[in-house]
């Protein structure tokens, strides 16, 4: 994990994270019941162009030097007995 609850412009990214290069600016949403839909659902066009800000922002203040970037995704979801199920989505959206 390269940085997380990175901030700028009151927006937020939740993780920075890198592999054999490659940082992806992960948003990460959570849902206890269905009552609110798919926590990816949340992930709105508005909510991907204030993590687009603050990936531009920490790219140009960090000295990470990255062969590329992607945008990702994840979900936990609280079942009913009391597991949790993740789903990982990479390149989730493109700027």
């Amino acid at each position: 994990m390269l940085d997380r609850n990175v901030r700028f412009l009151r927006k937020e990214i939740d993780l920075v994270v890198e592999k054999d290069g490659l940082v992806a600016f992960v948003e990460v949403k959570g849902r206890t019941g269905p009552a609110f839909g798919h926590p990816l659902e949340a992930i709105t066009r508005k909510k991907r162009r204030a993590i687009s800000v603050v990936a531009r922002a920490w790219i140009a203040r960090s000295d990470f030097k990255a062969r590329s970037y992607r945008f990702d995704a994840v979900s936990v979801r609280l079942m009913p007995d009391g597991s949790f199920e993740l789903e990982h989505l990479e390149g989730a959206w493109t700027e």
